[in-house]
């Protein structure tokens, strides 16, 4: 009688499928056979676990200590291939990926196989180029934010509002009574918040435009506004959720490579990705952050009965049991 494979055999698998995958992208991505790019990969299951709560699968502020975790003792002058999948998450914590990521490695670069909306777009306009494939997508910027109810907004669809509150009531008094409760619904302080939010976000992403991605080709910043404004444009993208293709955002001044240029590496990115989305599936594994040296970060969640392993929120050295 076969015997079937136990759940440790498959863990181990798995990781080490997914440590090989690794190690060929970074492989392919060097321009030295002999210096492979430190390679990371930086996935949420948001799509694979809808009802686990949004804080255990969006970027937050506790993904940096994975991130410390898995870079360490990295040779960082090797540069970073930064895979990402992502639905976005905070953006104080882009911000501080970005920051801790620019001041180890020279060159970085990011990955998108998928998805990397909102902040996850923000931190890939803050590498040196991003490589996408046909049906990748990036997200618009614009600053979300929470009002009482547990509702989120568009900080832009705050500022409209309240812009077009205003005219009303200039151009016809009578108007007043009709905003009055709406406007004050939304709090005294909501537009000055709103307006602080989305200038913090697109200077930012437009200084690291500047800095990085079009370095030495925007002296001035011109261009990086340009493209910053795009993405944090919700007039124009109407959803928070719109797809941004590579088209598009090589259209608007981004430096994007595609995927397809080498068959090696989108086998090698694709064959990742479809092992996260398995882990994702068959673990309590809700987002993972793991090196092409096999070094591993992981945020459990366990949903109902215990399970073999508890919840984990910090290296571990192998994938929970599948």
């Amino acid at each position: 009688m076969d015997r079937q494979p136990s759940d440790e055999s498959k863990a181990a698998w798995l990781n080490a499928s997914m440590v090989e995958a690794l190690t060929n992208v970074g492989a392919l991505r060097s321009s030295s056979p002999d210096r492979h790019r430190n390679v990371v990969l930086y996935a949420s299951g948001f799509l694979q676990k809808p009802a686990v709560p949004a804080e255990l699968t969006m970027i937050t502020h506790e993904d940096l200590n994975g991130l410390m975790g898995v870079i360490y003792k990295m040779d960082c002058s090797r540069g970073l291939t930064l895979i990402l999948h992502t639905p976005g998450g905070v953006t104080n914590a882009a911000e501080s990926v970005v920051a801790y990521l620019r001041s180890k490695f020279p060159d970085v670069e990011v990955i998108v196989p998928a998805l990397a909306m909102s902040a996850g777009t923000m931190i890939s306009l803050g590498a040196n180029r991003i490589i996408m494939g046909r049906q990748s997508q990036l997200g618009p910027i614009d600053p979300q934010m929470s009002l009482p109810g547990g509702r989120t907004v568009s900080a832009r669809a705050v500022v409209e509002q309240f812009s077009r509150a205003r005219d009303d009531v200039l151009s016809n008094p009578v108007s007043a009574h009709i905003w009055a409760p709406i406007v004050q619904s939304l709090g005294p302080a909501l537009l000055q918040e709103a307006d602080n939010a989305l200038q913090y976000s697109e200077d930012m992403v437009a200084r690291w435009l500047t800095t990085w991605m079009l370095g030495g080709n925007d002296s001035e910043g011109t261009a990086g506004h340009t493209i910053a404004a795009h993405f944090n444009d919700a007039n124009k993208h109407k959803s928070h959720g719109r797809r941004i293709d590579r088209d598009e955002a090589r259209t608007q001044g981004v430096i994007v490579e595609d995927l397809e240029n080498s068959q090696e590496l989108q086998e090698a990115v694709l064959t990742a990705y479809h092992l996260m989305t398995i882990m994702f599936e068959r673990s309590q594994a809700t987002k993972v952050i793991m090196s092409d040296a096999g070094r591993i970060w992981l945020k459990n969640f366990i949903v109902a009965a215990p399970a073999a392993l508890p919840p984990v929120a910090g290296p571990t050295a192998e994938l929970p049991t599948l």
